[in-house]
């Protein structure tokens, strides 16, 4: 067992001058993710005190039995603590317009649903809200990628990951492995037809209109398709 593996399991076990000194030596850790993130109008110590959290987190759960390095298991936590931060504190912002629009939306597929359900055409939409077709599909487009970027598909071990994490990040090594270690399995546990939308939604970036005309269906069923899977995949998570 190499000596950081030691030295987490004596801080898992209460050793305080342990876990603080594994804190103080992978703080350069900290401050190299944290330079990702400057620019964005948070002061840099700000984002470094989060980042540190994350780093508190991974030493509490690293598992000594992977056969992955620490800092490799740290990196994807630290990042995440820095993400959640900046996306609570609204990084991802819609106008006013097409909050209130979305708003709309909602209520009247509700009333028009009535107690059966039924699927709700856009015109239909259309004729109740006195909203274009381009408004409607423009706000719930807006309304499902801020909710949908937000939801978290896993969480364990002291993490947690969301879709926005994923797709932020996707061509750094350390999300990969994310990837491979969390999320692999929640999309190989979809269905052939459920993973090729969320690729075309969340890899593909092909956006709900595109992607009804490639299923062959209606965007409002591919906007409730892809609540519906969301929630199927937090909660197999």
């Amino acid at each position: 067992m190499d000596d950081i593996r030691y030295l987490i399991i004596q801080a898992q076990k209460g050793d305080k001058q342990v876990r603080d000194t594994l804190i103080e030596e992978n703080l350069g850790l900290v401050h190299h993710i944290v330079k990702r993130f400057l620019n964005r109008g948070y002061d840099a110590e700000e984002l470094f005190q989060i980042g540190c959290i994350g780093l508190m987190k991974a030493i509490d759960h690293f598992d000594t039995e992977y056969d992955v390095k620490f800092s490799t298991y740290a990196v994807p936590l630290i990042m995440g603590e820095i993400k959640r931060f900046l996306r609570d504190n609204g990084i991802i912002k819609i106008s006013r317009t097409l909050k209130e629009n979305a708003w709309k939306i909602k209520n009247a597929q509700r009333d028009l649903a009535g107690p059966t359900g039924r699927e709700v055409t856009i015109d239909e939409i259309a004729a109740a809200t006195g909203l274009t077709l381009e408004e409607i599909i423009m706000a719930q487009e807006a309304d499902i990628e801020v909710e949908s970027l937000s939801k978290t598909v896993y969480q364990g071990d002291g993490s947690e990951i969301s879709l926005g994490d994923k797709i932020a990040d996707e061509n750094n090594e350390h999300e990969k492995l994310l990837n491979h270690l969390f999320l692999e399995q929640l999309l190989q546990a979809l269905s052939e037809d459920e993973r090729y939308l969320i690729k075309l939604r969340y890899f593909d970036n092909v956006t709900q209109v595109e992607t009804a005309k490639e299923l062959g269906i209606s965007q409002v069923q591919v906007s409730r398709l892809e609540k519906k899977i969301l929630e199927k995949m937090k909660k197999m998570g």
